[in-house]
Formats: structure tokens, C-alpha cells, sequence
């Protein structure tokens, strides 16, 4: 990936990607079920950090107003998943140890998704510019 961020892992018990500080949280491998829920979160906090404004500049990750109860939100989350996916294909990880997390945590997206019937076409555009971005 070129010019990735940093990484880090200064709290065990949470993965996330901080714009301010343009840096990826991951508590170690062993805190996983599996290797491959690890690199499946990594691969999500990955994509986020793709939003950066030296990167792809994604509003919902520049924007650091977010409601988390937002269209955005809910947008940046299901690129994040769906790019981690892509990534999780491109890498050969089994699928078959992540897809029940997976379908349970985009079906939290599901209203925006029938609201907006759209939504999901910009989603996965977005989600493959990601991984287009960290393949190079």
C-alpha cells in the first residue's frame, strides 16, 4: 500500500483507524479467534484508513463529525467491510471462518440498504477504489 498509516497497538481490546492521528489500532494476533479474523479486521481498519485526505479522501473519513447514526457512517462502514472482503478474496483467506460475522454485521446496515436502493452501487464503487489503492 503506498503511503500507508501508521500502526499500532497501544489498546488491546479494540481495532479501530484514527484520521486525526492517520493510524490503524489492533490489539495482537493471539486476542483473535483465528488468524483469519484477525486479517479481516485488519483489513477493515486498512480500508478505512484509504479514506484519508492524502489518500483517496473519503468525506466520511475527513469529516470527523460523523454521526454514527448517519447515512455516511453507515456507508464507510459497509466499504470497510466489503473492501476487507475483496481483500480477504485477493489473499486467499477461508471465507467460510468469517462469513457468519460478516452477513451479521452488514445486516446491521440492511435499513439503509432498503431505503436507499442505490446505495449499495457507490458502496462497493468505493470499496473497490480501496482495494484498487492498497493493491496499487
Amino acid at each position: 500500500m503506498p503511503n500507508p498509516p501508521d500502526y499500532v497497538s497501544i489498546n488491546a481490546s479494540r481495532c479501530f483507524y484514527e484520521p486525526l492521528l492517520d493510524r490503524i489500532n489492533m490489539p495482537p494476533i493471539e486476542h483473535f479467534d483465528s488468524s483469519e479474523a484477525y486479517y479481516n479486521s485488519l483489513f477493515h481498519e486498512v480500508i478505512h484508513s484509504t479514506g484519508h485526505k492524502k489518500r483517496l479522501g473519503r468525506k466520511s473519513i475527513i469529516d470527523l463529525n460523523v454521526d454514527r447514526k448517519s447515512y455516511q457512517y453507515s456507508a464507510e462502514e459497509l466499504v470497510a467491510e466489503l473492501g476487507a472482503s475483496y481483500l480477504c478474496g485477493l489473499t486467499s483467506i477461508d471465507r467460510k471462518v468469517l462469513i457468519e460475522n460478516n452477513a451479521l454485521y452488514i445486516n446491521g446496515w440492511l435499513k439503509v440498504l432498503k431505503e436507499n436502493k442505490r446505495f449499495i452501487f457507490q458502496v462497493a464503487k468505493d470499496a473497490q477504489k480501496a482495494v484498487d489503492y492498497i493493491v496499487n
